[in-house]
């Protein structure tokens, strides 16, 4: 673990003088010999990102995918790399500090308080009461998990830890520190997009049934352990056939009122009202520009305290949905949220609100915006983080 502090610029010197060497030596074979043997090639050529290593203050501005406070009130940043901030300082968590994950895309707790990060190098469990050096444990295929390109984690009443992953769903099983495979009928792969597969699983959520629900290119699968044990069909499926607004399912959530809404990546989001749900028919309802939704990449779902719906669209910002009066708001670079790529909304236990994407982390402070000041602030390693 590492403050949040360090120097960026001697591996910029190291490139800037190896560049010059180079260049130096090249010309001066060309003067004196220009029949000279040509250097040998090197195995792997440099790049300009051999050479450099961004400073903490870069890494916290280039993208940030999730935000998580734990039970302690400890801040988990999540993006290409993890920070967490305690109250007083930030830590960069890397290599030298055990944590091998790179680009941390879910983050959850568990009821021991341990917290569990999904990322492109599996699935790590960071324990904060074991001594330093040995807080952080690795689970990848060795350990069971069906791939190591981590979506989605769940951690259900029950304690189970379910993983979603490139590959398919695993399920964590603690009496032997290994995941088994939990087997999904195979989609169609998006091939608009960068990373995919028949089986890749964006999303898991637990309902207040316990029925866990995965979001994938094929709809949404929906698994009631109570049914498998009574020896009923325990999986079923919903997509467009049912009136899904896009199979391609981002995120999956639960609001107060039992309602299940769907953020999709070709077509925006919708929700599966429960008062529709208990008459015995599925019906969703589906938000397009004709309620003021320009965009239709919607990455994430979260309901804040008041029962507001957050989520991101692609190019357009953050929208939140207010269910009293069933308008929308959005939030974009005109408020001071200049995020090309949103992912995410949070709220923490003060009532504020932290977005991320590509362009670093933001927050917003409602209280501010209702007095007509400035609401929104780019968090950089100095804060401001009260």
């Amino acid at each position: 673990m590492k403050k949040y502090f360090q120097s960026s610029l001697l591996p910029i010197l190291i490139f800037a003088l190896i560049c010059f060497n180079a260049c130096s030596g090249s010309q001066k074979t060309t003067e004196e010999n220009s029949f000279s043997e040509p250097a040998p090639i090197p195995e792997t050529t440099p790049t300009p990102q051999d050479f450099y290593n961004p400073g903490p203050e870069d890494r916290l501005m280039q993208v940030v995918r999730r935000v998580y406070q734990d039970k302690k009130g400890n801040l988990w940043i999540g993006g290409d790399d993890l920070f967490r901030y305690n109250g007083k300082t930030l830590d960069l968590f890397d290599k030298e500090g055990g944590f091998n994950g790179l680009v941390v895309r879910r983050i959850a707790e568990d009821k021991e308080g341990n917290i569990w990060l999904g990322t492109m190098n599996g699935i790590v469990k960071y324990d904060p009461s074991a001594s330093p050096g040995t807080a952080f444990t690795d689970y990848t295929k060795d350990n069971g998990l069906v791939d190591n390109d981590v979506w989605s984690i769940e951690i259900d009443h029950n304690g189970t830890i379910w993983a979603g992953t490139l590959g398919g769903v695993s399920r964590f099983d603690p009496s032997i520190e290994k995941f088994s495979l939990f087997d999904l009928p195979e989609s169609e792969p998006d091939l608009t997009r960068g990373v995919t597969s028949e089986r890749i699983v964006h999303c898991i959520m637990e309902d207040s049934q316990g029925k866990i629900w995965f979001g994938t290119n094929g709809g949404a699968y929906i698994y009631d352990p109570v049914a498998e044990k009574a020896g009923k069909e325990a999986l079923t499926n919903i997509s467009e056939e049912d009136g899904l607004c896009n199979n391609l399912v981002n995120d999956i959530l639960e609001d107060k009122d039992g309602n299940i809404w769907f953020a999709t990546h070709h077509n925006g989001v919708c929700v599966w009202e429960k008062a529709s749900e208990d008459s015995g028919k599925k019906s969703f309802r589906h938000f397009t520009s004709e309620d003021g939704i320009r965009g239709t990449e919607a990455w994430s779902l979260f309901e804040d305290s008041k029962g507001n719906i957050w989520f991101p669209v692609e190019n357009d910002g953050i929208y939140r949905y207010n269910p009293v009066t069933a308008t929308f708001t959005n939030f974009s670079k005109k408020d001071g949220l200049p995020l090309g790529a949103p992912h995410f909304a949070y709220e923490d236990k003060d009532g504020m609100f932290w977005m991320g994407g590509f362009g670093g982390l933001f927050r917003y402070d409602p209280s501010a915006a209702e007095e007509g000041r400035e609401a929104f602030v780019k968090i950089t390693k100095d804060g401001p983080w009260e």
